[in-house]
C-alpha cells in the first residue's frame, strides 16, 4: 500500500477515493455507491457549506468546503470507471466556461459584466447545445422556492411578466379565494401551490429573492420561539392558553 501523505494535496484526495473505490480492496460502502446514491450527500454538504457561512465559522466551512470537494471526486471517479469523464475533465470544462463567461477579463470585448450580459452569455451555452425552451436548463433538484424564482426570471426575459407588482398582488388575492373554494385534497394542493407561486412572483417584483426573505424569516422565528421556551422552559411554555403564549410572543418581539 502505498502512502498518499507525500502527494499534493488534490492528487491524494483523488488517490484515497481510487481505492476507497478499488472493487476488491476498497471499502463495501462507497464500492456500492452509484450517482443516484451520493446525489443527496451532494446537495446536504452544499447546504452545510451555506450554513457556515451564515454563521460565520471559519473552521467550519474549511471543513465543508472539503465535504463538498469530496462529493465532486466521488462523482468524478464513478465517472472514470464508467469511461464517462474524469475529474481532469471536470476542471478543464469548468475552466474553459468561466474564461468563455468572462469575456472583459479573459477575451477582447472589454466593459464590464452585468445580469443581462451574464444572462445573455449563458443563453448562447443553452442555444449551442440545442437547447430550445426558455426554461431549458432551471434544476429540478432546486429547493421549490428558488426554481420558482428562476422560471419566472426566464420567462420575464420572453417579455412574459407583470408590468408592475399590482398584477402579482392581484393574482396573490385571486390565488388565496381560489383555495379557500377548493374541496378536494388534489384542487387544495394546486392552489396552495398557485398562491406561493404568485407570492414568489410578488417578492420578486419587489427585487428580493424569495428564498433568502423565507430563510430570513425561519431564522426570526426560531430565534423568538426558543426565546418564549427560554423564559419558563418548553414545558412551561406549551401548558400556557393560546393568548398566554402570544402575550410571550409580543413580549420577546419588543426584547
Amino acid at each position: 500500500m502505498s502512502d498518499t501523505r507525500t502527494q499534493p494535496p488534490i492528487d491524494r484526495l483523488l488517490a484515497i477515493m481510487a481505492r476507497l473505490r478499488d472493487p476488491d480492496t476498497g471499502c463495501e460502502w462507497d464500492v456500492a455507491q452509484d450517482f443516484a446514491s451520493i446525489a443527496p450527500y451532494t446537495i446536504e454538504e452544499a447546504y452545510e457549506v451555506a450554513d457556515a457561512i451564515a454563521r460565520g465559522d471559519m473552521a467550519d466551512l474549511r471543513e465543508e468546503l472539503g465535504d463538498l470537494l469530496l462529493q465532486v471526486v466521488f462523482h468524478a471517479r464513478m465517472a472514470e470507471e464508467a469511461g464517462h469523464f474524469a475529474f481532469a475533465d471536470v476542471a478543464a470544462a469548468i475552466s474553459a466556461k468561466m474564461e468563455a463567461r468572462h469575456p472583459h477579463i479573459f477575451g477582447d470585448a472589454g466593459g464590464t459584466m452585468d445580469e443581462a450580459r451574464w444572462e445573455d452569455l449563458k443563453a448562447g451555452e443553452r442555444s449551442a447545445k440545442g437547447i430550445a425552451s426558455a426554461l431549458d436548463g432551471v434544476a429540478l433538484a432546486l429547493p421549490a422556492l428558488m426554481r420558482a424564482e428562476k422560471l419566472q426570471k426566464r420567462a420575464a426575459r420572453t417579455g412574459f411578466d407583470w408590468p408592475d407588482p399590482s398584477g402579482s398582488e392581484a393574482k396573490i388575492a385571486e390565488e388565496i379565494a381560489e383555495l379557500k373554494q377548493a374541496i378536494s385534497e388534489q384542487d387544495k394542493v394546486e392552489e396552495a401551490g398557485d398562491l406561493l407561486f404568485a407570492a414568489v412572483n410578488f417578492v420578486r417584483a419587489h427585487g428580493i429573492s424569495a428564498e433568502e426573505a423565507l430563510r430570513a424569516a425561519n431564522a426570526k422565528f426560531e430565534r423568538r420561539f426558543r426565546a418564549m421556551e427560554a423564559i419558563g422552559g418548553p414545558d412551561y411554555f406549551a401548558s400556557l392558553s393560546l393568548e398566554a403564549q402570544e402575550k410571550l410572543w409580543q413580549q420577546v418581539k419588543k426584547s
